[in-house]
Order: C-alpha cells, then sequence, then structure tokens
C-alpha cells in the first residue's frame, strides 16, 4: 500500500504489517459493534479496535447505567407512596451501595453478551488504541492492519465549559457521576438536556437536595414548548428547584454565584452541558459515524448510519426520535409548534389523566400531542407513561406517510395509554 502522508511514514517504522482484512473499525460502541456484525454476517472478515470496554458510552458511561440508577430510584419513590395502592412497606431505605454493584452487574452482563456474539461472528477484536495511517491502514500494538475499508466510530466525551473544568470531586462530569460512592445531601446540575433531567429526577427520587441551572428560557429547550413547560410544572410539584435563563458567573469556596444574583451551596455540582465528539485527524476515504460523525448523539442514530454505511439502508434524519427517561417518559419526534406558523397546522392534545389506565396505574401526568399538516402527522411531543413506545406508533405512520385520517380506522387495545393516540386524532383542530 502506497503511504499517504508523513506521518503515516513515520508510524511505518518499527511495525509488522498483517493480513489483510474487508473492513476496520475504530470504536466498540453501538455505531461500531452494529457495523461490525452486520459486515461479518455479510461474510466480511472484520477487525475492531477498542481501546477501553465493548459497548461504547452507551454500554459503559451512559444509557445503560444512567437508566439502572433511575430504575432503582424510581423503585424507592414508588415504594414511598405504596399505601395509596393498600399495599403498606415499612422502613424503605436506599441501600446506594447496591443500586451501584447492580448498575456494574447489568453493564457486565450485557458486555459479555456482545463478546460471545463478537466471538460467534469470528470478528477480530484489538483491545488498543489504535491510529488511522490512511484510508487503508490502521496502526496498534506496533502492527499495521489493512483495511480495504474504514470506519471510525471513536464516540465522544463530557463537553468541558471554561470556568466549570471538572476536578471530579466537586465539579463532576457525567461519567463521574455514576461512580459516586454514595448519595449527596444537595446537587446543583448545570445543564437541562436529557442528562440533566434524567439525573435531576434520579437524585430527586431519592431524597436530594436538588437544583438545575439552565441557560435557555426553558427546561429541555430542544423540546417542544408544551413539553419544556410541562417539565417545568412537574418538577415544581416534585420539589425540584431550577432557574432558566441563568448561568454559573463564579465559583468561591464551593459556593455557586449565578447570574440573577442568587447564590447556591451545594454538595457536588454536576455539568450536564452535552457531549462533544473525540478529536480524531479527519482522513479522507475514511468513513466517520456515530457520536464521533459530529450530528445527532444517540445511540439510536448511530445504529442506524451504521446499517446505512453497511447494509445500504437508508433512513430520514429528521425522524429521529428524542427521549427522557423517567417517570412520567418525555418522548418526541418532528417538528415543535413553535417552529410553525399558526395557519400552517392543526394539533390536538389529550390528557392522559382522561385515560382509563393512567387512573388505574396512578400515573396521570402529561398528555398526547400532535401536529398535523395536510393530514399528515408531522411531529408528535409526549409526556405520558409508556411514551417511548407510544412515540414509535406514531412514528411508523410518520415514515410511511400513514395519513391521520387513515389511521382512525386502526384498532386500538383498551385499556391502554395508546387509546390517547386514537382519542387525539378525533380531536384535531
Amino acid at each position: 500500500m502506497p503511504l499517504e502522508s508523513p506521518l503515516a511514514e513515520s508510524l511505518y517504522q518499527g511495525v509488522n504489517t498483517l493480513e489483510n482484512f474487508d473492513i476496520g473499525i475504530i470504536g466498540g460502541g453501538p455505531a461500531g459493534y452494529t457495523a461490525a456484525f452486520s459486515a461479518a454476517k455479510q461474510g466480511k472478515k472484520v477487525v475492531l479496535f477498542e481501546k477501553d470496554f465493548l459497548g461504547g458510552v452507551c454500554l459503559n458511561r451512559g444509557c445503560i447505567p444512567t437508566k439502572t440508577i433511575l430504575h432503582s430510584s424510581e423503585l424507592y419513590r414508588q415504594s414511598l407512596k405504596s399505601a395509596d395502592f393498600g399495599v403498606n412497606i415499612e422502613n424503605v431505605s436506599i441501600d446506594y451501595n447496591k443500586v451501584i454493584e447492580r448498575k456494574n452487574v447489568v453493564i457486565e452482563r450485557l458486555r459479555k453478551g456482545l463478546e460471545l456474539a463478537f466471538k460467534n461472528l469470528k470478528i477480530q477484536v484489538v483491545n488498543s488504541e489504535a491510529k488511522i495511517l490512511s484510508k487503508n491502514e490502521i496502526e496498534a500494538n506496533g502492527e499495521i492492519y489493512n483495511c480495504g475499508q474504514i470506519i471510525c466510530a471513536v464516540g465522544s466525551s463530557p463537553r468541558v465549559v471554561k470556568g466549570l473544568e471538572f476536578d471530579h470531586e466537586f465539579l463532576l462530569s457525567s461519567d463521574d457521576v455514576l461512580e459516586l460512592k454514595k448519595l449527596p445531601k444537595g446537587i446543583l446540575i448545570i445543564g437541562s438536556g436529557a442528562i440533566g433531567i434524567e439525573w435531576a429526577r434520579i437524585f430527586n427520587n431519592f431524597g436530594v437536595d436538588t437544583t438545575v441551572v439552565e441557560l435557555a428560557s426553558n427546561l429541555l429547550p430542544l423540546a417542544d414548548i408544551d413539553v419544556s413547560k410541562r417539565v417545568e410544572r412537574i418538577f415544581k410539584t416534585e420539589g425540584i428547584k431550577f432557574y432558566t435563563a441563568s448561568t454559573v458567573d463564579k465559583i468561591e469556596d464551593k459556593k455557586i454565584f449565578l447570574s440573577n444574583g442568587d447564590v447556591v451551596e451545594p454538595e457536588i455540582v454536576l455539568v450536564a452541558v452535552g457531549r462533544k465528539p473525540n478529536e480524531t485527524e479527519k482522513i479522507e476515504g475514511v468513513k466517520y459515524i456515530g457520536d464521533a460523525a459530529g450530528e445527532i448523539q444517540l445511540a439510536h442514530y448511530a445504529i442506524k448510519q451504521a446499517y446505512e454505511e453497511i447494509e445500504k439502508i437508508p433512513f430520514r434524519k429528521d425522524l429521529t426520535p428524542s427521549v427522557v427517561y423517567g417517570s412520567p417518559e418525555i418522548a418526541w419526534v418532528g417538528k415543535r409548534e413553535q417552529d410553525l406558523a399558526p395557519e400552517e397546522y392543526k394539533k390536538s392534545s389529550v390528557l392522559v389523566s382522561s385515560l382509563g389506565k393512567a387512573q388505574c396505574d396512578g400515573e396521570t401526568e402529561g398528555f398526547i400531542k400532535l401536529l398535523v399538516q395536510k393530514d399528515k402527522i408531522v411531529g408528535a411531543h409526549i409526556v405520558s407513561s409508556e411514551a417511548s413506545a407510544l412515540l414509535e406508533q406514531i412514528l411508523i405512520a410518520m415514515q410511511f406517510g400513514i395519513s391521520a385520517e387513515s389511521l382512525k380506522e386502526v384498532c386500538f387495545p383498551h385499556p391502554t395509554y395508546s387509546e390517547g393516540i386514537f382519542e387525539s386524532l378525533f380531536r384535531m383542530k
């Protein structure tokens, strides 16, 4: 293979050239392992490089551990309210060490499943940092791997903000907070995206004094305005304090001075202002997917990118769903009401409290909101128990252009939360 740069030439010295592979993949997260599995099932010879653990951010430091801890927090909160359902539980308490132990067990179980899949598909895994030398060469452990195609899926890291640099003791990243040994008495969360909202719910469920600071004028600023307002109402009801249109001016002696003049004194601070793609030199001819692509940083988006690259199955990026977990779930896809002119659309909104299943479950908070243009659903915004599952029903209709009028022909089971979709179709105005 001809060398394409002085960098490649310098790295070539002292290394051995190994066998050829059809595809070389750097990064073992959702984008990387999906691409590897898909290519291997096509009979391609695949090598994957992962310097840390298989599963990437999602499995090891993101989606899975966060939702595992969130579930424990919700069980605790539900236990405190069990008497309302005629179930008396005495001496309910939290063993946070066991919460973390369970989180680690879940991660390990899923990781072993991935490792077995790699073994069964005969995918070579190299546990090492890797360097792309050219569009066909990867260097790792002093050896060069020749690859017909290279996919780079190196993931992302917590974003660092000037003045809020992580010290991993008082100022924590979303990685750090997963390793807490005990619950703090009070926490300040900076940022109210999915990470900030979910951790606010976790700590509040566990009885921690929780405060959120958001730069935008509403919490969860990427959501539909009605969703943002409902989240704010829920936070007020649950005792989560929050500041919008506010920033941190300075930090002195663990006192947080806000731009609105207030001072907060938490035990710890979680800086949850998003993630940035891990830095890597962009090389022409190499495919970058997942968080490394710098597009939508969601595991399901990364998985679809991998299938698009390997299986050539296209997908509509504008119909990538968003979900914020907790009780109630928050989910949306498509256009937001604040982005549309009043004469451009029709809408409907059904309160979850009107649904029989919600009353049975005691999960009455939220709504199902649909936006329609020319009889096609163009936006769905849900705050409800099972919102993620409800959204997928609507998303299928949106994906395949099924009209709102045609959906009325579908028989929805009773009693379910999905009835709210059916009812909303008849309330469109």
